[in-house]
């Protein structure tokens, strides 16, 4: 069985989600503060360059133009940067943080039960629609999905609640896989050294954009082998990389798949602490998709990442969170267990 390939990379554009009417602020709120974007992810990821280039452009559409500043804040897989915005940042507008999706779900299905939901963030935006892959290097003898089922894979983690740590145990319950988790690395370009020095056979929760971001010749070198993939349905450019959604069996098989997956429709998400005021809100969320409607931007994103960047607004982002705090207890129970066991 020969190992799947990726699609030649297609020049299409994303659509972009109409935004909609946003509150203003005559009074120029945020002048001569300070914007801060603090990035679950260690510098150079996927993550961490999206955070930086939005936060060169996203200061004029501010009211009041202000400075604005990414740094990067890694641990657990996220969870830190989540739990400084529930809990101590200030809720002004002026701390967001930037995440991969994989951390949306600790509130959900975590080990902790915080007494915060996911949905009482307040959503931001965004950047991109996204897939999930398991992958491994391509020297490791694993290069298919049956490979996976047939000998131990090891990938990297990052931390209990990140995507990288929670797919593959899911993947395990549900297809059968033997995905075995060596978790702690700080971030995507320590797992990619990880898959360089043999370290590890691959990775899973490696999402398309971050990939093209952070080792764009990895694709263009064919460096990967793609085992599987995690979304509501198949990345484009991966038709022919099996999704897990199909290939689960039961009706409860497919319901954990599909929360799993809901992050990835919120591929880079942003948020900013909950009780946000809704002025200051609309503020950043507008600013947030007239930044990404800027020509300059644009015109960094796809040189960082290849691709057109396809955000979703804030208040459809809100819903979304919503969403998923819903899905029902037993649902939530099931993945909770198999997640720590």
């Amino acid at each position: 069985m020969k190992p799947h390939k990726l699609a030649p990379r297609a020049a299409f554009a994303a659509l972009f989600l109409a935004s909609p009417a946003f509150a203003q602020s005559p009074d120029g709120y945020f002048k001569n503060k300070t914007v801060q974007i603090n990035v679950a992810g260690s510098a150079g990821g996927g993550i961490d360059v999206g955070a930086r280039i939005l936060a060169r452009f996203i200061g004029k559409y501010l009211p009041g133009n202000p400075t604005v500043v990414a740094q990067d804040m890694p641990g657990a897989g996220g969870i830190r940067v989540l739990e400084y915005l529930a809990a101590q940042a200030p809720k002004d507008g002026t701390w967001i943080g930037a995440f991969a999706s994989g951390p949306l779900l600790d509130p959900v299905i975590g080990p902790r039960k915080p007494a915060y939901g996911i949905d009482s963030f307040t959503a931001v935006g965004a950047t991109e629609k996204d897939g999930a892959f398991c992958t491994t290097w391509v020297s490791s003898p694993i290069k298919t999905l049956e490979d996976a089922r047939q000998r131990v894979v090891t990938v990297a983690g990052t931390g209990a609640s990140s995507d990288t740590d929670t797919e593959p145990v899911v993947l395990n319950e549900v297809l059968g896989t033997k995905f075995k988790v060596i978790t702690g690395y700080p971030g995507t370009q320590e797992t990619a050294l990880a898959l360089e020095r043999g370290e590890v056979d691959g990775r899973c929760g490696f999402g398309f954009a971050s990939i093209r971001a952070s080792k764009p010749a990895w694709l263009t070198e064919h460096k990967l082998n793609f085992l599987v993939q995690l979304g509501l349905q198949k990345h484009p450019l991966a038709p022919d990389v099996p999704l897990a959604l199909d290939l689960a069996q039961t009706e409860d098989h497919k319901a954990m798949i599909r929360l799993m997956s809901a992050p990835l429709t919120l591929s880079r998400p942003y948020l900013a602490p909950p009780g946000l005021p809704p002025e200051r809100a609309a503020d950043v969320r507008k600013a947030f998709m007239q930044a990404f409607a800027d020509p300059e931007l644009r015109a960094e994103f796809v040189k960082s990442s290849g691709d057109e960047p396809g955000p979703t607004d804030g208040e459809a982002m809100q819903k979304i969170l919503v969403s998923m705090q819903a899905t029902p207890v037993p649902v939530r129970d099931r993945l909770r267990t198999i997640l720590n066991p």
